[in-house]
């Protein structure tokens, strides 16, 4: 998936990840994708959970390794 900014949370635990996402999500124009990197185990349902109440798109969670690549589309 193509993203237009790269996310670095490797390293954080929660909470975060997902203040660092809002954050991050709150800078971008609407319609454009981060990816975010996290090896925090948590992450995997946090993001998808920070989506549905922010209502921002959540668009996939990769795992690879040790590392969950999380996608958010700007609403």
């Amino acid at each position: 998936m193509e993203s237009n900014k790269v996310l670095d949370c490797i390293g954080l635990f929660c909470p975060m990840p997902i203040i660092k996402t809002k954050i991050e999500i709150e800078n971008m124009k609407s319609g454009e994708v981060l990816e975010i990197l996290a090896d925090d185990f948590g992450f995997e349902k946090d993001l998808p959970a920070w989506c549905e109440m922010s209502g921002e798109k959540f668009l996939e969670m990769k795992k690879e390794g040790n590392i969950f690549k999380g996608y958010v589309m700007k609403k």
